[in-house]
């Protein structure tokens, strides 16, 4: 024998509404509004890339470094890792003054992908000039552009994103 179907009763109590329905309406509203708005995000990220790129401009190692996460890592060019916004802040202000002191980068968000609603992957490309040398091993990919890769993966916490992780790889140049 199989149970009787689930219903509530309207409002006016003259017609009966079948749950499953109202239940499955309520799921939809309530998983369409905690996606949160996908358009604004790729803005805000877009926007936290362009003030990485002028914190560079800069020379600004704190203003570059302020959007990692305290426990965030971080793989430059030649493949050291940085671990924590300390670390990584303390790296970039030793190259803002020897080998990139002057220098500007031109960022490119190349694509954003959305694994999570409060995860993004960004990968960018980076094009340096105006550098006075380069790590061992790393070359200009063109004469006097250096052009990397960059991908971050980066959380959503508390209305903000923060880089949880970013490694930085050079464009080798042309054969």
């Amino acid at each position: 024998m199989l149970p009787p179907p689930l219903f509530l009763l309207d409002g006016h109590m003259t017609r009966l509404v079948p749950v499953a329905p109202v239940l499955a309406w309520l799921f939809l509203f309530s998983t369409a509004c905690a996606h949160g708005n996908p358009a604004q995000d790729e803005r805000d990220l877009q926007q936290l890339v362009a003030v990485q790129a002028e914190a560079w401009n800069s020379g600004d190692a704190v203003a570059w470094s302020k959007d990692f996460a305290q426990d965030a890592d971080f793989i430059n060019i030649v493949g050291s890792v940085f671990e924590g916004r300390e670390q990584i802040e303390q790296r970039h202000a030793a190259i803002f003054s020897t080998l990139f002191k002057g220098s500007q980068a031109k960022v490119t968000v190349r694509k954003i992908v959305f694994p999570q609603e409060d995860i993004a992957v960004v990968d960018t490309t980076h094009e340096v000039t105006g550098h006075s040398g380069l790590p061992p091993g790393v070359r200009d990919t063109e004469p006097g552009l250096l052009r990397t890769r960059m991908r971050y993966v980066m959380q959503k916490r508390s209305g903000q994103w923060r880089i949880l992780a970013g490694q930085n790889t050079d464009v080798k140049p042309a054969p």
